[in-house]
């Protein structure tokens, strides 16, 4: 019986290459983009389900951006949309470290945690029959590019996300994984991911998936 793979997250869920001009919208081919590599390394036994949205926060509602950006809206949506799905993995928190949401540890992992509220809902795992939740440290971001502007005190906030991440995955009983323990930011704009991290981390994510 085919599998189902939902991953939900932003922009690195979605493909975005390394910002160059800001505004210009661009996304890898589905062979360099961590989901779908992760499906095609599981094999054919499984389908995948693409759920990133460029800006997207844990749940936060974007002042320039749009209120859509609030990832416990979408993941609800998302929830809905699809079905039934074996696993889901949640990516998110790199947008919540802009300047403009006065970012935290403690704001950020609530955020986090209002994500695994939802998907743990006894609603949600009845409608899909139940399923499994792999939480995704991002790694940190790196204050340079072209809109370092946008993220300026990053750099002493996202470092200490994963801890914080696997405490929380802990607590709900879910899955955990740290993506900095395979990948790093793209030094072109110091938040989206090379093609290369992309191979690195769809592959280490599907043995991750495999085990679960």
């Amino acid at each position: 019986m085919t599998k189902t793979l939902l991953t939900f997250g932003d922009s690195n869920t979605h493909g975005s290459p390394p910002i160059v001009t800001p505004g210009l919208y661009g996304r890898f081919g589905p062979k360099d983009r961590w989901p779908t590599v992760a499906a095609m390394t599981l094999g054919p036994d499984w389908s995948l389900v693409e759920e990133g949205l460029p800006g997207r926060t844990t749940g936060l509602e974007d002042p320039i951006m749009g209120a859509h950006m609030n990832g416990q809206t979408g993941l609800r949506i998302a929830l809905e949309s699809h079905g039934p799905i074996d696993v889901l993995t949640i990516m998110l928190g790199t947008n919540d470290l802009k300047t403009r949401f006065a970012p935290s540890v403690d704001r950020i992992t609530g955020g986090a945690a209002g994500l695994l509220d939802i998907a743990l809902s006894e609603p949600m795992q009845t409608r899909h029959g139940g399923f499994k939740i792999l939480l995704i440290c991002p790694p940190p971001v790196v204050e340079t590019g072209p809109i370092r502007d946008q993220f300026w005190g990053a750099e002493a906030v996202g470092p200490h996300l994963a801890a914080s991440y696997r405490k929380l995955a802990k607590a709900r009983g879910v899955g955990f994984f740290d993506a900095r323990s395979v990948i790093d930011v793209s030094p072109q704009d110091g938040i989206h991911y090379e093609p290369e991290a992309h191979q690195a981390l769809g592959a280490a994510l599907a043995e991750v998936i495999r085990g679960m």
